[in-house]
């Protein structure tokens, strides 16, 4: 008995698995007699839900997920323009360089920060800083906590 109710569900689960969506699953009518439900949404909703993955920048499809790691910092700026422009410059230093590694140049109140990298280990990111500072090009550079991306 038991057997024969663990089939039903798995046959009702996987069912509803293979659904495009949650909103055409609501949306449908089951059987003469039971009842519809009737969502108002924006469209933008929709499209987000039956979007399978996202789309990077490079076009290419990939997941991204963010976790606690470890980023190596080669410049801190503060709040000016100038700032901005040396974040960028630094950037394009080491993406010149290291083309292999990621660069992310943002403004985190009151400073603009050039960071290089996603890395789990903090030993990861100690080989890539000892690489960084091997060049002569950077001279403040330190391994910093971060929320990296992940692909998978």
């Amino acid at each position: 008995m038991r057997l024969i109710a663990l089939l039903i569900f798995t046959a009702c689960s996987m069912s509803m698995w293979a659904q495009s969506d949650i909103v055409s699953a609501l949306t449908r009518k089951q059987k003469a007699g039971e009842g519809t439900v009737v969502l108002h949404q924006d469209a933008r909703l929709k499209a987000l839900l039956q979007a399978e993955r996202p789309v990077s920048a490079s076009g290419t499809d990939e997941r991204v997920a963010k976790i606690a790691g470890f980023r190596v910092q080669v410049y801190a700026g503060n709040n000016s323009r100038q700032a901005r422009n040396e974040a960028n410059q630094m950037s394009a230093k080491v993406r010149e360089a290291f083309p292999e590694l990621q660069v992310y140049t943002h403004f985190v109140n009151p400073r603009w920060l050039c960071q290089v990298g996603d890395f789990r280990s903090i030993e990861e990111a100690d080989v890539v800083m000892r690489r960084l500072r091997e060049t002569g090009e950077f001279k403040e550079v330190s391994i910093v906590r971060a929320q990296i991306n992940i692909q998978y």
